[in-house]
């Protein structure tokens, strides 16, 4: 069994979800704040202390098409160094339509007042895990 911690990245905030790779499930932990994409590091060192992961992955935002956005190199970047700090192998992800689907999930289990940023981003960082091991698995 691996444990994997999943990224969903942004210039302010950072999405953290665990997952493993018996049952190919993720799960939300937490959003970490960060300023101009950089993170409080000592808060993912925290994070990654506790729960041991043997890989990292973050979301990659890209367009529609697939082609990069502006926020796309931040969060390779983000990724690299993820792995420059802790010396796990991090990979990136393709996260289209992730926070939508994240909204759109807790708005129907608890309506508006479910929308809170730091569950919409913990949400999105696990169901990139899932498309991860969705990737993986088939």
């Amino acid at each position: 069994m691996s444990t994997i911690m999943g990224f969903d990245f942004g210039a302010k905030s950072i999405g953290v979800a665990v997952g493993q790779t018996v049952t190919a499930t993720a799960s939300p932990l937490t959003r970490v704040k960060a300023r101009d994409g950089i993170p409080n590091w000592d808060e993912v060192a925290a994070l990654i202390r506790e729960w041991q992961p043997d890989k990292l992955v973050v979301g990659l935002p890209l367009n529609m098409d697939g082609s990069d956005q502006h926020v796309t190199r931040a969060a390779r970047k983000f990724a690299n160094r993820l792995f420059g700090r802790f010396g796990i192998e991090a990979i990136t992800q393709d996260e289209r339509l992730t926070t939508v689907d994240a909204r759109a999930r807790l708005f129907d289990e608890g309506g508006y007042k479910a929308l809170k940023k730091d569950q919409v981003d913990a949400l999105a960082a696990a169901l990139i895990l899932e498309s991860y091991f969705e990737s993986l698995y088939g």
